[in-house]
This record gives structure tokens, sequence and C-alpha cells, in this order.
């Protein structure tokens, strides 16, 4: 059974790719608390893609493929390394000096909401239903089930931090929908992921720089090394699943369940 070619069945494989996805999402609020305690948030941000870049690049070279050429296909990746890298991960990484990274992985899960009612205002084929919205709903809701209440005991304090949070969740769901150019351009996951992080780098020199001035903070320690090569190595975990499990339960959740 299909709907517009992809298939709303998922196999144990991909529920097993799923659960990789979600682990290796909620490793990186983890790993940003241990590097923070050594760099600064828009330095740590730029060595997160500057090593994921390079790590993509080696692994399309070692898989036979490179970035596609021309400005639409340059013009794409700096529109998604915005909107999927170079601000929603400076905003939470900001957001995490002032808050807990539990509660910045709450504030975070409001992305599928928050994709839903993006994608019913942007595009013709993901309209909002009751459905959908209740899905997403009782899905935040496991979410800060499984973090537990005291994970949101800052919701009083650090307003600013926590909209940070939520503003980089909005970021994140424009990104989502920005992102379905890339299958009609033919261009695959991982070389999607190596173009973005590469035109986020660009984008964020300026402000490591600027703001930043990292060679005025002490050397980190291998903890921070550690963290932020965990951080890089996400991107490349990301782009070796290669989307279909995603498709395929976002067109089983928006199967006619309104």
């Amino acid at each position: 059974m299909a709907e517009g070619g992809i298939k709303l069945q998922m196999g144990a494989m991909d529920w097993a790719r799923l659960i990789v996805l979600s682990l290796l999402w909620g490793g990186s609020f983890f790993f940003i608390e241990l590097a923070l305690r050594g760099l600064p948030p828009f330095t740590l941000v730029w060595l997160r893609v500057g090593l994921a870049a390079i790590a993509l690049h080696l692994f399309l070279r070692f898989t036979s493929r490179g970035l596609p050429g021309g400005r639409p296909a340059w013009a794409a990746f700096f529109g998604m390394g915005l909107l999927n890298n170079a601000i929603p991960f400076s905003l939470l990484v900001w957001g995490q000096t002032q808050i807990a990274s539990s509660l910045a992985a709450i504030l975070n899960a409001t992305t599928p909401m928050f994709t839903v009612l993006v994608a019913h205002a942007a595009t013709h084929d993901e309209r909002l239903t009751g459905g959908r919205l209740a899905g997403v709903v009782i899905g935040f809701a496991g979410v800060a089930v499984m973090l537990g209440p005291e994970a949101l005991t800052g919701l009083a304090n650090d307003l600013m931090a926590q909209l940070a949070c939520l503003a980089a969740a909005l970021s994140y769901a424009f990104a989502g929908v920005f992102g379905r150019r890339f299958g009609r351009m033919g261009v695959t996951p991982a070389q999607t992921a190596a173009g973005q992080v590469t035109a986020s780098c660009l984008l964020l020199l300026p402000l490591v720089l600027l703001v930043d001035r990292p060679w005025a903070v002490g050397p980190p320690s291998l903890e921070v090394w550690t963290a932020v090569a965990g951080l890089a190595l996400i991107a490349l975990g990301l782009a070796a699943i290669d989307g279909r499990p995603a498709r395929a339960a976002r067109a089983l959740f928006s199967a006619r369940s309104g």
C-alpha cells in the first residue's frame, strides 16, 4: 500500500533506523552540555559543522560520489544550511548555556508540532488534520514524561533561552519543508548533509571571529574535544540513514488519520 510513491508499511529495518536516528538526535544534547564547558557557543557550532563537513566529504569520496555543482544546488545548500544548521544549532547551544539540556530537549521536541503547521501553510499535500495534531501532541508529551517532571522545573525562568530553543524547533520545521526540493533535484541525503554543513561552516565563520574570538579561550580538554567529535559524527550517522524510514513513518502518520 503506498501514497505518492511512499510505502505506508514499515519493516523491521525501517524501525531500527528510526530508533538509531532518535538516539543520535537525543545524544547531541548531552554532547553539547559537555562541550560548552570549554568552548564558546558559536565556536562549538562552527567546529561541529566543520568537522562534520570534513567527515561527510570523506564519506562521499569513499563511496565514489561528489557534490552537485551549479548555482541552484548551492543556493539550496546555503538555504538548508541556514535553516537546518546555522540558526537552530546556534540557538540551541546558546540556550543550553542558560537552561538544562533536558529542558532544551523537551522544547526541541516541539519540532514535529511546528512542522505540521508549517507544512500545512506551505504545501498542498500535507494539510493539517486532527489526527496529525493529536499525534505530535502525544509525542511531545511522551518526551516530557520520559525525561521526567524535574526537567520542567526551569520553565518559570530563563525565558529568552526557552524562546531560543523554540525558535530553533521552528527553524527545523521550515528546514523540513525546504528540504523537499533536494529529492526533486536528485540530490541524495548524504550529498545534502555534506552540502549544508559546508555552507553552514562558511556562514558561521564571521560570527566565530567577531563574537567568540576563540584565540582568547584556553585550549579545550580532551573531554570537550571528544564531545565535539561526537556532535560532528552525528551528522555522518544521519547522512547514512537514507530517509526511507523517515518518509515511510511520515506517510504512515499522515495517511487518512484525520
